[in-house]
């Protein structure tokens, strides 16, 4: 008999007789439980959905609600009339810009240079600068859209020449015509300057005159301002010293008629 409390030895546990092959233990395979489990998953949401397309397929469509909308009255009277350009600026701004320029003044002579027509396109303002081919891409970036011109040559007070220039700019992405602007003026900042004057009625417009530092050079004396999406640029060449009288009195009558 066996003690108590002894173990009964399990196939594991016996030796092999002597001639006797060991029996290999079989381990259980792993991972079927889990596939089984995904796969049956599987069919069941295939098996939902199948089974709601089918259902919704029997069913009758559900008609959408009517649009509503409130019945509007046919309006009664004359149109309003359009806006002039005392009132809207773009009507004002968006015509001829040479309606806008300053009138050349009687006895005055047309100089040689001034374009035939008064208009600037963006190649011929590109023109009026050292290197026009590196202007040119610039302009283009800058949203220049288009410019006008007008001069004059007298000789009160010596050989005096006249230059006016407005530049329109598109301003999608930037304020391009306060840009120009301040750009001029402050390379005439750093100019040894003879007088620096702002001009009545704007918005930072600046008029200078500039000492003459060599013999036989015209006096030069500019102004720079800009008023929406235009700038404007007065330029005053003479054989005489310009006054502040004079480059002001055209600086502000001019952006008068913008």
């Amino acid at each position: 008999m066996e003690e108590p409390g002894a173990e009964t030895p399990g196939p594991q546990d016996k030796d092999p007789s002597p001639g006797e092959a060991a029996t290999p233990v079989r381990a259980r395979p792993r991972g079927r439980t889990t596939l089984l489990i995904a796969a049956a998953a599987a069919l069941g949401v295939l098996a939902g959905t199948c089974t709601g397309y089918l259902v919704q397929a029997d069913r009758e469509p559900t008609a959408l609600p009517p649009l509503s909308q409130p019945t509007v009255e046919q309006s009664r009277g004359k149109p309003p009339q359009p806006l002039s350009a005392t009132t809207d600026k773009k009507v004002r701004t968006d015509g001829d810009l040479r309606t806008l320029l300053l009138k050349k003044p009687r006895g005055a002579k047309r100089p040689d240079w001034l374009t035939s027509d008064g208009m600037l396109d963006l190649a011929d303002y590109a023109e009026f600068f050292e290197h026009p081919a590196r202007v040119f891409p610039d302009l283009t970036v800058d949203e220049f859209r288009r410019g006008a011109t007008t001069g004059w040559e007298t000789d009160e007070g010596g050989r005096l020449t006249v230059e006016i220039r407005l530049l329109q700019f598109r301003q999608e992405k930037a304020l391009q015509a306060s840009r120009y602007t301040r750009e001029d003026q402050d390379f005439f900042e750093r100019q040894e300057n003879a007088g620096a004057w702002k001009i009545p009625g704007t918005d930072g417009g600046m008029a200078y005159s500039t000492k003459n530092t060599r013999p036989g050079a015209p006096y030069v004396a500019d102004a720079y301002a800009w008023r929406g999406d235009i700038a404007m640029i007065v330029l005053v060449r003479s054989l005489r010293p310009v006054g502040k009288k004079t480059i002001l009195d055209l600086a502000t009558r001019q952006m008068e008629r913008l």
